[in-house]
């Protein structure tokens, strides 16, 4: 298995990296955090206000944790990692191309998944109600 890192490089064409991308979002599903999962058993056949979510779907050259392709809103679960200087800027980065590209992107840590998951579906549905 690639990493993130060898997946975005310079060396692959865009169909090769395209394909690579997908090849780690399958293994993204496969290996889902705690909080992935029981967040994704919300989601899944349509639970969310009646709204499909794809779990670890790719937009290049990045995998949104859950995506709802209607809405065009993608929820990301944050862990540690993201609390770090440049994980909040890798963070940043990432919410601006995801906005120039229509996307509404909401933030979770897994902790509030864990700890909160009445507030988490309660702010996702209000969002799915308001794109609606």
């Amino acid at each position: 298995m690639l990493s993130r890192r060898e997946i975005l490089g310079h060396h692959l064409d865009s169909s090769e990296r395209a394909l690579q991308l997908i090849e780690f979002a399958r293994h993204l599903r496969q290996t889902a955090t705690d909080a992935e999962g029981l967040l994704w058993s919300c989601l899944r056949d349509r639970r969310m206000n009646g709204r499909k979510f794809r779990r670890q779907h790719p937009v290049q050259p990045y995998i949104l944790d859950f995506f709802c392709h209607d809405l065009r809103l993608g929820l990301e679960l944050d862990g540690s990692q993201h609390r770090s200087e440049d994980g909040q800027k890798r963070d940043a980065a990432r919410a601006s191309f995801l906005s120039q590209k229509g996307i509404q992107l909401l933030r979770f840590t897994n902790h509030d998944v864990l700890t909160n998951l009445d507030g988490v579906l309660l702010r996702i549905w209000k969002a799915t109600d308001d794109r609606t």
